[in-house]
Parts: C-alpha cells; structure tokens; sequence
C-alpha cells in the first residue's frame, strides 16, 4: 500500500485494474459522462496556395503556422491575421513535409526532391531564404514527413524508400537510420516528453513502428490496419498514440499494454482518413477525413461527437494548436482553415477529463 500513491499516479495501473485483463471497451459506464454535441466554427481561412495543401505544422509561439503544396511553395503565415510573413518556392512540386524548428527561427520542408532541406527564417519578411537553404537530409525516394526533434539542431524525416532517419542539421550527417517498414513510410510523431527518446512511423505496409531513437531499433510493431497507415499521433501523456488509415477507421494504441485499445468508426464512414490529432486534454481525437469532413470523436466514449464542413476537397492535414484552443487544416482545396471552439466549452472538456480520471481512482481505492 506504501507504493499505492506512486502507482495511481500511472494511467496504466488504473487501466489494468479497471480492465480486469479484458479487452478494453469504450462502451457508456457509470464512470463517464457523455461529451454530448458540440459545434465548432471556422474563424478565419488562409489563402495563398495555387494547388493542393499537403502539410502544415504550428510554431510554438501558437502564432506562426508554416504549410506546404504541391504547387512547390513553403509559406509562412500569421495565423492572426492570415497573411503571409514568409514564402519560398521549392525545386519540386509535392511539397509532402513541412515542420516548424522548435525555436521557432526555421523551417524544414521536403518531398519529391527525396530531400529535407531547412530555411532560417528572420524578420525581414523580404529576405531571400532560398539563399540560406541548407540541405540536410538525402533520401532515395520521396521525403513523405520530418520532424525537429526537443532542438532546432537534429530532425527526423520518414521516406517512401522505406526508412525513418535522425539528421544533424548543421552538418547534415546521418546520425541514425530506422529499418523495419517493408514499404513507404508515410508519417512519424516524436513522443511529446522532452526527454523522450522514442518515435512511433506508419506505413503502406498496414503497420505502427515504436522506435528508439538512441539503438535505432523497433522496440514495439502494431499491425491492426486494413489498409496504409497515413498518419500517426501521439497521445499527450506518451503512453499511447493514434493512427488513421485509408481503411476509414482511427485506431488507439497503449504502448504499455502493447494493444491496440479502441477503434473510431462508423459504418456510415467509407473513406480514408488522412490526419489525426488529440486536444490537449486527450479527451477528443480529431481525425481529417477524404471525404472532405473533419470527425471529432470522443476518446474515452468511442463515439462521435461532432462532425465539420467546409472544405471542398479532401483534407490532407491537420493540427491542433500548442495551447489547445483551436486547430488548423489544411486541404486539395487549396486554403487551410482554422477551427476554434469557445472557451466553456474548452474548460468543461478539461474538467471532465479530469474528473473522470477522479473516480476511477476512488473506484479503484474502494475494491483495494
């Protein structure tokens, strides 16, 4: 019992205990109140891509979002008040990965260029940043995600060569290599602790790879989906993470259970998902949806508790923003949109969440 304080602090314990051994169900129980319906509504829309929208990526200052196209451009906006601060004209169409360095002084992109190359961004909005391009990373296939690791001075960049990889940015040296996929790697998420040395990829070969950063090694591999995995998210505490799959179905994974948890579907849904997200709460999952929509699910329920229009062609991307109050996507209709929700409904989100996680502590203190 001395250790029991310690213990219930690990969503794990709780789990397992409530669990019995069964196979976790998101089904209704006393413990849970409902999210109910909810409606979120479009503030603002940035403009500016001349093709699809592939990728985008939020700066920490929860201002800046850096977003690529297949019309070859990288532009940088002001998510305030939708114009453009920055903007650089790859080599090569398909711009398929952009992401924000954690300083928030560059940016990284790539794609059919089978590169990943890194812009320092100033405040000279008419500077010449195709003069400061330093390549970083050379693939032999198309570079399909990248991601700055707790630095602006190492990124991870997954390829359709079949392989992740970690990159000094200075030097552009290949500090390590991931082999496990049997197909095109198509996403990766670096696990949200600051000193977390793990990263989970997702595949054409149906499969989640958990990697360690440090060995190079796969330390854990899910195979659950019917279909390519097109993208992959951590959940905010790093002891699970999210996949959406070309099969129409999201999917939860605990890594200490080392199972997959919960599925999000409906039969009504037939299409792929492209994007997924948690809020900062871990309460909602977002899922960008082929079919132009934009399905909120509740996380500890299963079931859907919204669902978004407004775009005119399949949303490619999506993320929430660093401090939870809103989240961007980004689609073949060329613009990205970004989604807020009002502040009362963003608190209740964070209090029932929390006081979920009350009861099933006292729950679990009573059959002790």
């Amino acid at each position: 019992l001395g250790s029991l304080p310690r213990r219930m602090t690990q969503p794990r314990f709780i789990f397992n205990a409530l669990a019995d051994g069964r196979r976790f169900s998101f089904s209704p129980g006393p413990f849970v109140e409902g999210l109910g319906q909810f409606v979120m509504k479009t503030r603002r829309t940035l403009k500016g891509h001349g093709n699809k929208v592939l990728c985008m990526d939020w700066c920490k200052d929860k201002r800046r979002i850096v977003s690529s196209s297949q019309d070859g451009k990288v532009i940088v906006w002001d998510a305030f008040t939708t114009n453009k601060e920055h903007a650089v004209t790859m080599p090569c169409t398909w711009v398929m990965a952009c992401a924000y360095a954690p300083s928030g002084c560059a940016v990284a992109c790539g794609g059919l260029d089978n590169k990943c190359s890194v812009y320092p961004l100033s405040l000279d909005k008419n500077e010449n940043l195709a003069a400061k391009k330093k390549s970083v990373a050379m693939h032999t296939n198309y570079l399909s995600a990248c991601s700055f690791t707790n630095s602006d001075m190492q990124i991870l960049t997954s390829s359709g060569d079949g392989t992740c990889a970690l990159w000094d940015v200075e030097s552009g040296q290949l500090l390590q290599s991931f082999h496990g996929h049997a197909a095109d790697v198509l996403c990766l998420d670096l696990a949200p602790s600051e000193t977390g040395n793990t990263f989970v990829s997702g595949g054409c070969d149906k499969k989640a790879n958990v990697w360690d950063m440090r060995s190079g090694q796969c330390i854990q591999s899910f195979e659950t989906h019917e279909s390519d995995i097109n993208s992959v998210r951590y959940y905010p505490s790093g002891d699970a993470f999210a996949s959406g799959s070309d099969d129409a179905t999201c999917r939860l994974y605990d890594l200490r259970a080392d199972r997959e948890v919960a599925i999000y579907s409906k039969e009504s849904i037939i299409f792929g998902v492209s994007s997924v997200d948690f809020s900062l709460s871990g309460r909602l999952l977002f899922g960008g949806y082929n079919d132009y929509t934009i399905n909120v699910w509740d996380v500890l329920k299963g079931t859907r508790v919204s669902i978004l229009f407004g775009h005119e062609n399949r949303v490619s991307t999506l993320r929430v923003s660093p401090d939870g109050t809103a989240f961007c996507t980004g689609s073949w209709d060329h613009t990205l949109r970004e989604t807020c929700w009002n502040k009362d409904v963003f608190v209740c989100i964070q209090l029932m969440t929390f006081q979920h996680m009350i009861e099933q502590m006292n729950m679990l203190i009573k059959e002790l």
